[in-house]
């Protein structure tokens, strides 16, 4: 069986800054969009057949050329996404191909240096029997939960939380089926299936597959970059 890719890049990423939407902006000489495409490329476990790639309208065909040297054999469709995030994944998700597809990962270009082995692990965990399968990794800071008016409610033990990343990966039938249902306020893929009732697994991320949001995040990207280029 094989796998596909879902990657929503129509969002402008405000809070990086800049005119050029966060998919788009570089690191390296390159764009986030690109080394995310050959980072998954890369995963040859996973058995990549499909890349859908929703971005801002009137760019499909920019960015089916910028991409194409990365995609080798691997079919790429180009779709211009929605306002908000689920809306560029249900539009990625219906040209996604319905047979011979066991597992669906839905990928953010912003965690463009998550190493092959995670996403290996992703793919491996659908294919063992889960519906829905997130990367996550420990959390190190203190967290509280706060009231609207501001005071903390309690303190969870740090034990019991996990930062999520992605991707994430799906069985077809279990992703179609959660985006069937219109769910406000959803942050990820995982959270509509937890709406549903549907298990959500974890397997083990990486500290490399960190998001790039801000603008101190390129700095630490361009490190990372240079530092595997060096190895």
């Amino acid at each position: 069986m094989s796998s596909a890719v879902v990657i929503p890049a129509a969002g402008l990423g405000l809070r990086l800054g800049g005119e050029t939407p966060k998919a788009f902006r570089e690191v390296g000489g390159e764009s986030l969009l690109v080394h995310a495409v050959r980072g998954l490329k890369a995963a040859t476990a996973a058995d990549l057949v499909c890349f859908v790639i929703a971005v801002p309208p009137g760019t499909e065909e920019a960015v089916g050329k910028e991409l194409e040297p990365y995609v080798g054999d691997v079919q790429l469709l180009v779709v211009p996404g929605g306002a908000e995030r689920p809306d560029s994944v249900r539009a990625a998700l219906e040209v996604v191909p319905v047979d011979g597809i066991d597992c669906i990962l839905v990928h953010d270009a912003a965690r463009a240096f998550v190493p092959v082995e995670v996403i290996e692990r992703v793919v491996d965990a659908v294919r063992a029997g889960a519906q829905a399968v997130v990367p996550v990794v420990p959390v190190t800071d203190t967290i509280k939960r706060v009231a609207p008016s501001g005071e903390v409610v309690d303190t969870p033990a740090r034990s019991t939380l996990v930062a999520v990343q992605t991707p994430q990966g799906f069985s077809p039938e279990a992703l179609r089926r959660a985006h069937a249902v219109e769910v406000l306020g959803a942050t990820d893929d995982a959270m509509l299936c937890e709406r549903l009732g549907i298990t959500v697994m974890t397997v083990e991320g990486s500290a490399d597959a960190f998001k790039v949001t801000r603008p101190q995040d390129l700095l630490l990207a361009e490190a990372l970059l240079a530092e595997r280029r060096l190895a």
